[in-house]
């Protein structure tokens, strides 16, 4: 158990790298791979091709498309004669006929004679039909009636419409000299008249669906052995047909029960070949990285969330390939490491998608291009400005790389899509989500970007607020710090804007008693006088650790509270060291050390140099340009000699360049000039 607690860190990693194989797997397309990669208009690169067995040829989607709309253009729709709806609208006339001339004096005769005529009117209408809504639907100049179980193709136009209805009663009644009863037998026609002509779906469906059936989707065969195509030669018209066939006949024939693992296991060996390259990438150049679990957790959690998308957008319609914003990635790896880690990380996944998307090779070109654009550009996103500026640059490289492969497979620019070139600008639209997407990585993972740093360095926030109220001098050195530290950071090439938020919180643990910190004793009285060396020591060495506790309580970042902790490292309080040692030989020299760490990066190590050298150079009288020179090279020299920078991944030469700056910085403070005579 003892080992495997000593040994949780990699166990984590060797789960991961499993799970993260198992899951790309999982989304990989369930097919075999083509053994031969080919593009519209270029050369076929490998030697002569024969036919390896017998294969349809595939029509293309869109000559499927085209034979579809036809047939569905020719399909005419069916409608159904209603019996039943006559029959009611026959036995309703009868009723309301004698309802409305019963009781009146109209004889006998004339009655009989227009109830009979009347019903000429309505066997004539009904002979033909009426359509639902006068056939105002009907797109159709024929359709097929079916009528007592027979369909026949019938003219829309032969139907009855509600005018021609009110134009043969009148034309009717007459001939017969019964002109006087026209507005009223209208009337009586007008209510209980009802169509009975309806649109059959499930026929015309069924029916739709029976000529689609007896649709090809293939046009002729190739024959075992046959001569596709000729090394040197060009891949267009019928040989990129027969290709593209051959080529989903072979996937489709290699994806069988018998080989279903032997395929499975080549992908998960390419993926994990992959991943171990990612790990092998961490551990040799990105120690820290490695050693973090929640950072390479973070890491692989993108990629996966990539591959994720990508294959969903894929068996959704793969003609939305270009959609997925793939720079992302490389965006925000670069924000939250660095620009090395973000394009290695990129062009890995671009690798792993490979398998999955269609023309693969102009994809991985496309991306991993566009991948590039996006390290070189993007810079200092908390900026709005630069992030517009970035994906500007990263939609116009998608479509001058999307013309350039356009006019090599088509040979001119003649048939762009510009469906296409609008998917690039909806990607370029949707990388601009990085910014909300930056901010709930930073909680979910407690990561810190530029733009955190950004809000931490505003000195009107609660904490620095407090630090001002409380403990004004520390406060003053704290922003002295920060311009001295930023300043040799930005000379050395290292994080300025984290070195400068990490010195303007690096003391706030001298809130809790700012008095026992010469900075803020506004007099005379010391209350360090009327302690013990020991005591004092322990107070001066306690700001560290209660820095750390109020930090914590504010929610500030790890990243941040990393300065709070090392910028003393494990130096000693020498000034009551040496007061204790005048009263006591005895003295034991951890009582008055920092606890530590050491510095252990570029940036902590600026932290450390600039603390020291600050907070001393108030004790300087009358300083010149010599004292200063030799004042800086004294404070740092001592810290190298107490090896507080062996952790730290800084040079000499730049150490050399930070003392400068401290030298120029010092001096401008000071204000150092020629004396003038009196």
């Amino acid at each position: 158990m003892d080992n495997l607690y000593k040994q949780q860190s990699l166990i984590f990693k060797y789960i991961l790298y499993v799970v993260a194989v198992a899951f790309i797997v999982f989304f990989l397309p369930k097919g075999g791979k083509f053994k031969y990669e080919f593009q519209k208009g270029k050369p076929w690169q490998f030697e002569n091709l024969y036919a390896p067995f017998d294969f349809s040829i595939q029509k293309t989607d869109a000559e499927i498309a085209k034979e579809k709309q036809v047939i569905e253009s020719n399909q005419l729709p069916y409608y159904r004669y209603d019996q039943a709806e006559v029959t009611k609208v026959l036995a309703e006339f009868e009723q309301k006929f004698e309802d409305k001339w019963g009781g009146t004096a109209l004889g006998e005769n004339q009655k009989a004679r227009l109830k009979y005529f009347s019903k000429v009117v309505l066997d004539s209408v009904y002979a033909k039909g009426i359509l639902q809504n006068n056939g105002k639907q009907v797109q159709r100049s024929f359709i097929y009636l079916v009528k007592d179980n027979e369909a026949r193709k019938v003219r829309v136009s032969d139907f009855f419409r509600v005018n021609e209805i009110n134009k043969l009663v009148r034309q009717v009644l007459a001939e017969n000299n019964l002109s006087a009863f026209e507005k009223d037998t209208q009337a009586l026609f007008f209510d209980i008249i009802a169509p009975n002509v309806s649109f059959d779906n499930n026929l015309t469906q069924k029916a739709r669906n029976e000529a689609l059936s007896k649709l090809s989707y293939t046009r002729g065969t190739v024959d075992q052995g046959r001569l596709i195509i000729a090394k040197g030669e060009v891949v267009e018209a019928e040989n990129l047909k027969i290709l593209e066939s051959l080529k989903s006949e072979y996937e489709s024939e290699l994806w069988t029960a018998s080989n279903y693992y032997y395929i499975l296991i080549g992908y998960t060996v390419l993926v994990a070949l992959v991943l171990i390259m990612l790990f092998l990438f961490l551990k040799k150049y990105r120690r820290t990285v490695y050693e973090n679990n929640v950072k390479v957790t973070f890491i692989f959690f993108n990629i996966l969330l990539m591959v994720f998308i990508t294959t969903m957008v894929i068996k959704y319609n793969d003609q939305l390939v270009f959609v997925v914003p793939l720079c992302i990635l490389p965006l925000i790896l670069k924000t939250f490491f660095d620009a090395r880690l973000g394009l290695f990380v990129h062009v890995l996944t671009i690798l792993i998608l490979g398998f999955v998307v269609p023309n693969s090779f102009e994809y991985i070109f496309l991306q991993i291009i566009t991948g590039i654009v996006t390290i070189l550009t993007v810079s200092e996103l908390y900026k709005r400005a630069n992030l517009f500026v970035s994906v500007g640059q990263i939609t116009l490289i998608y479509i001058i790389g999307y013309l350039a492969f356009h006019t090599i497979h088509e040979g001119d620019l003649s048939d762009i899509e510009w469906y296409t070139l609008g998917l690039f600008l909806l990607n370029g639209m949707i990388t601009l989500f990085v910014q909300p997407l930056i901010y709930i990585y930073e909680k979910l993972f407690g990561l810190v970007s530029d733009v955190s740093l950004l809000e931490l360095s505003d000195t009107n926030s609660k904490l620095l607020k407090e630090l001002s109220n409380k403990a004004p001098g520390t406060f003053h050195h704290s922003l002295q710090v920060a311009n001295l530290a930023e300043a040799a950071a930005n000379e050395i090439g290292a994080n300025a804007m984290l070195v400068r938020v990490g010195a303007l919180y690096h003391d706030i643990g001298k809130m809790n008693e700012p008095t026992y910190f010469t900075e803020n004793q506004v007099t005379n009285v010391n209350p360090h006088d009327e302690l013990s060396p020991k005591d004092s020591a322990r107070i001066i060495i306690d700001h560290v650790i209660k820095g750390i506790e109020i930090a914590r309580k504010n929610n500030i970042p790890d990243r941040i509270i990393d300065f709070i902790r090392s910028h003393h490292g494990t130096t000693l309080v020498f000034y009551f060291y040496k007061k204790q040692k005048e009263l006591e030989e005895d003295v034991n020299e951890e009582d008055f050390r920092y606890p530590g760490p050491l510095p252990f990066s570029k940036e902590t190590a600026i932290l450390m140099m600039a603390d020291s050298v600050e907070a001393a150079s108030k004790s300087l009288k009358n300083p010149t340009f010599l004292i200063i020179d030799e004042f800086v090279d004294k404070i740092i020299s001592g810290q190298m000699k107490a090896n507080q920078f062996l952790n730290a991944d800084i040079t000499f030469k730049e150490i050399e360049k930070i003392k400068k700056i401290f030298k120029q910085k010092l001096i401008n403070i000071y204000h150092l000039r020629v004396e003038y005579p009196e």
